[in-house]
């Protein structure tokens, strides 16, 4: 009997708030509504990268995380999210092979750094990037770009996404 005596005051009290003339608050503007005038991240393909290239790339990001004692798996992918090259590092996570692979082929199929898709679920929750097939959220994809023309991607896993990041942008740097 109790129960229901609070129960009726309650909802009393949520009539009268509703009664009350208080003004509702609208709905917040979704900033997904936005309709831009250009398409965001629309870098063309260029030729794939070569296994050269991509041995470089490697061997870069591998000389900076050696810098660091990180200890990581690094992956190279051609314009197409092919797999090129490979190399894992003495100690590395074995987990992070396929992470590595992953963020590679991500940030070369969207054409944009994983880093964005991080940023989008962190700090601005647009959790709907987690129903993209092929997404992760996490630093260290980060697409080789030659002449503005997408080539490849490299990944890199093994550390913090920061410490990937870091690696990956050196093995970047090596593309021209």
């Amino acid at each position: 009997m109790r129960i229901q005596s609070l129960a009726s005051a309650l909802a009393a009290t949520g009539l009268c708030a509703s009664l009350s003339g208080q003004a509702q608050t609208p709905p917040a503007v979704n900033p997904l509504d936005n309709v831009p005038d250009n398409m965001p991240f629309d870098v063309p393909y260029g030729e794939p990268i070569s296994l050269d290239r991509a041995q470089s790339a490697i061997a870069a990001a591998i000389a900076e995380a050696k810098k660091h004692h990180w200890k990581l798996n690094i992956a190279v992918v051609d314009s197409g999210a092919n797999l090129v090259a490979f190399q894992r590092m003495d100690g590395a996570q074995l987990a992070s092979i396929a992470v590595s692979e992953h963020k590679a082929r991500a940030a070369a199929s969207f054409r944009r750094e994983t880093r964005v898709f991080e940023d989008n679920i962190q700090l601005k929750q647009a959790y709907y990037t987690l129903s993209l097939d092929g997404i992760v959220a996490s630093r260290g994809g980060i697409p080789l770009l030659e002449g503005g023309k997408l080539i490849g991607a490299i990944g890199c896993s093994g550390g913090t996404g920061s410490q990937d990041e870091v690696v990956c942008k050196v093995g970047a740097a090596t593309i021209k």
